[in-house]
């Protein structure tokens, strides 16, 4: 179970006065004592940073397995062992979650075709060119125990991208196009990056034709779609219960803890159901800070605002310790056997896997949503283009926790190869956290040129929804009397071809609030509670 074996067998409290093991509260002792010092060196650093809190959290990992590792002469210690369990099921959720609760909600749904495209139909294109380059790549290199399965997990693995690094830099005010693009691609395309891996797992691919193909989409679409659904479903339980019980009037804590309760339970119920967690989790998030977070108190919404946004930053600097630590366990090394020319090679082939797969989708992707684009502003420049091709280029937590468990008992690769992969994907995190990472400050500061005013600051600007309601009354008042006037209907599907975001989100906010809030709940629609207030503002709906 790996570090966090904190409850020891009955026959060992017999022979000891304490209830928790030496070791459990020694790694425990480390860990916080060195999230305390992320959190002061990162205080230091906020003005004047070189490098942001992931990659010192990363840095003081390595610093930390290099104690350990010296302490203990060499010799491998379970604090250093990367467990997947604890990864997703315990630290993964948070962050997730709190990523959906915390989004800006009308500039996410605003951009959200390119964030889908990007996410999805460019995360399944990373994934079939990097499981073909391994592929043809891995044979020559001299790896010949991995299976088909095996080239298409490493697709997966590797398409998982971290955009952390690049977050920390933009600035939603300044480039809330490119904000909201990186951010809502980053967390699609984790959630993309899972359901593929699972899918290939769950398939038989002994035999690949055509049909084996079309298994592999029907499988990922149902568990996308699905892990979707039921995260908007716990998201409305959750504000129908809380609207209807009315638990303000007697307690804020139990607001409190439903709400993150409910939250979890969703992603548990989704890995129940061999669904992507983290699809669900995420639009649980979003449906709750719509409709349960207007339901409760305001002490409640204070609380839920710092404590899920608090959870989420310590989960996130755990991970990166974490991963730094892991990096220096030396039996992984030990048993690869490899050569450190054949170690650099295969990191170096997963490096430049990355960069093609990645640069291959979002240039293509971006240049045909131009294509279809007729007015300039709305275009996405080549600047754009490079920002969100350089956003994820980085890789984190979820590349290393689905190699562990693609290769980490794996029985038809051999022990020698399977260790290798696992630490050449280190090797690629490392590397392109610390390398990539480091360097994106001053890089997107001179690709974006943020000393000038740029000349368009959203380029996804189109006709606000004052325009919009003109168009309509405009094109489908029927008084005009002219034979040629088109029909109300005509109209708005002209509209809907012509504005298709802002078109839908017109036709949602007036659909939300006839139908949706007085059932649900939300900004307008909240119960009058002694304590609860009546205006609160939404940051954006």
């Amino acid at each position: 179970m790996g570090f966090l074996d904190a409850i020891p067998h009955k026959h060992s409290l017999q022979d000891s006065s304490s209830f928790l093991n030496t070791t459990t509260v020694i790694a425990l002792c480390l860990f916080f004592a060195l999230l305390c010092a992320c959190i002061v060196i990162g205080h230091l650093l906020e003005e004047h940073r070189w490098a942001n809190e992931s990659i010192t959290a990363l840095l003081l990992g390595l610093c930390a397995g290099v104690v350990v590792l010296l302490v203990s002469k060499g010799r491998s210690s379970k604090i250093l062992a990367f467990n997947e369990d604890l990864f997703f099921l315990y630290l993964l959720p948070p962050i997730i979650f709190n990523a959906g609760f915390q989004v800006k909600k009308k500039q996410f749904f605003k951009n959200f075709s390119i964030i889908l495209m990007f996410g999805v139909f460019g995360t399944i294109i990373s994934f079939c060119l990097i499981s073909a380059g391994a592929f043809l790549l891995f044979k020559k290199i001299g790896i010949t125990t991995l299976n088909i399965e095996d080239y298409l997990a490493v697709g997966a693995i590797l398409s998982a991208t971290d955009s952390v690094c690049t977050l920390q830099v933009l600035n939603q005010e300044e480039t809330p196009f490119l904000y909201s693009v990186v951010f809502g691609e980053g967390v699609v395309n984790d959630a993309t990056s899972i359901v593929l891996y699972n899918a290939v797992q769950s398939l038989d691919l002994s035999n690949i034709d055509a049909l084996t193909a079309l298994k592999l989409l029907g499988t990922f679409l149902y568990l996308f779609f699905t892990s979707t659904i039921l995260g908007v479903v716990a998201g409305l339980l959750s504000a129908y219960i809380i609207k209807t019980l009315y638990f303000g009037r007697h307690s804020t804590d139990r607001e409190v803890a439903l709400m993150m309760i409910m939250a979890y339970l969703s992603y548990m119920l989704a890995e129940l159901l061999s669904l992507s967690g983290i699809l669900t989790i995420f639009f649980c998030g979003i449906v709750m800070s719509h409709y349960t977070w207007h339901n409760v108190t305001e002490s409640s919404r204070i609380t839920t605002k710092h404590a899920f946004a608090t959870i989420s930053f310590i989960a996130e600097t755990f991970i990166f310790l974490y991963v730094g630590m892991d990096a220096l366990d030396i039996d992984k090394w030990r048993s690869s056997k490899a050569s450190a020319g054949t170690s650099v090679s295969v990191s170096s082939a997963f490096l430049a896997l990355v960069l093609i797969g990645r640069a291959a989708f979002v240039f293509s992707l971006s240049n045909l949503l131009n294509f279809f684009k007729s007015a300039d502003s709305t275009k996405v420049e080549f600047r754009q283009q490079f920002i969100i091709w350089w956003a994820g280029l980085m890789r984190g937590a979820v590349t290393i926790a689905l190699s562990y468990s693609e290769f980490s008992n794996s029985e038809t690769t051999s022990t020698q190869d399977s260790a290798l992969m696992i630490t050449s994907t280190i090797i690629v995190v490392l590397f392109s956290t610390v390398v990539f990472g480091s360097i994106t400050k001053p890089l997107i500061g001179a690709v974006l040129l943020r000393h000038a005013k740029p000349t368009v600051s959203d380029a996804t600007d189109i006709a606000s929804l004052e325009d919009l309601r003109l168009l309509f009354l405009e094109n489908g008042d029927p008084s005009d009397g002219g034979n040629n006037q088109p029909s109300p209907k005509a109209s708005n599907l002209r509209l809907l071809m012509r504005y298709p975001t802002s078109t839908a989100h017109y036709f949602w906010r007036k659909f939300d609030d006839r139908y949706m809030r007085p059932v649900f709940g939300g900004r307008g629609f909240v119960p009058y509670v002694p304590g609860s207030p009546t205006g609160a503002q939404d940051e954006t709906s």
